[in-house]
């Protein structure tokens, strides 16, 4: 009895122990079955290729994503979208500007560049002090307009001065402006005193008296229409404001010269500044309007004008 009550209490012991040792029988048999078919994958993928360790990795069932993969290792990285091509230039391409043409600049004769005197009146003080000052200065023969007492034409002498700086102006002016000269005077003196100030040929066009016209506040008004079409980039230096009534907002008043102020800087030191910043503006009339106010100066003087900037 003890016996079997022995054996009766040891045979479940045995048996599980024997269904453990079939459990692992069977999982070693699976794996030996993975690991040729592991095998026999590898050896068909050899006519297509060597596979890489990442598929080696794979088969096998370790994880490589780390070493192999830096798009699943970062999953919240997404790389910058392309913009698309925007209608218009971009702030780096945009276009430049288009270069603006050059500046007209309209030039009086007599008191703006030069000043001129019959040379039998002329006070010897006075000439003397201003070739002391180093003013350059010219004798000149004009044909007058008038007839002497046999109905020839009258011949008459005159002493130019010129304006300190002037040659250095013209040169440096016409650099950026088409100079034309417009004088109230006739032509008969001013052509021979032109020929001598304009040694280099700066000027590109002359008018005289006949070209200006007669207002109903002024004669000899100085009419810019007939010298350029295009007002925004025109301007007028003169002496006589009046000359530019028609044009107020062009105008541009220097000090008159006179031989007695030998001292004198307007040309290099005023008016050339004034006009180099001219040339870099589309329209010239608003900054000149804000400079000088014209329009007001003819109405204090009972002239009206239009006294709105463009």
């Amino acid at each position: 009895m003890a016996e079997l009550a022995q054996s009766g209490m040891c045979s479940p012991w045995y048996a599980a122990a024997a269904a453990n040792t079939t459990t692992k029988s069977v999982q070693a048999w699976r794996a030996l079955v993975n690991w040729v078919a592991i095998l026999f994958r590898l050896l068909l993928q050899i006519p297509r290729g060597t596979p890489s360790w990442a598929q080696i990795l794979s088969f096998v069932g370790l994880r490589h994503t780390l070493l192999f993969s830096p798009s699943t290792a970062s999953p919240a990285y997404k790389p910058l979208a392309i913009d698309p091509p925007i209608d218009g230039p971009t702030p780096d391409t945009a276009p430049a500007p288009e270069p603006l043409g050059k500046l007209t600049v309209v030039l009086d004769l007599d008191e703006t560049l030069v000043c001129a005197y019959e040379t039998s009146s002329l006070p010897s003080t006075v000439h003397s002090q201003a070739i002391e000052a180093g003013v350059k200065c010219f004798d000149l023969e004009c044909v007058s307009s008038e007839n002497d007492a046999d109905g020839r034409q009258k011949a008459n002498h005159v002493t130019v001065f010129e304006r300190p700086g002037l040659r250095e102006f013209l040169k440096q002016s016409s650099e950026f402006a088409d100079l034309v000269l417009f004088t109230a005077g006739l032509e008969g003196y001013a052509s021979p005193v032109i020929d001598r100030i304009d040694v280099d040929n700066k000027l590109i066009h002359r008018l005289y008296r006949p070209a200006t016209v007669s207002t109903e506040y002024r004669e000899h008004v100085k009419d810019l229409s007939c010298v350029s079409k295009d007002l925004s980039r025109t301007v007028i230096v003169d002496n006589n404001p009046y000359s530019f009534l028609l044009q107020p907002l062009n105008g541009i008043p220097c000090m008159p010269f006179f031989a007695a102020q030998p001292c004198d800087e307007q040309l290099m030191g005023v008016i050339l500044p004034l006009l180099k910043h001219l040339s870099l503006q589309k329209d010239v009339r608003s900054v000149l309007y804000e400079k000088f106010h014209m329009p007001e100066w003819f109405e204090q003087q009972g002239i009206p004008t239009v006294k709105s900037t463009p």
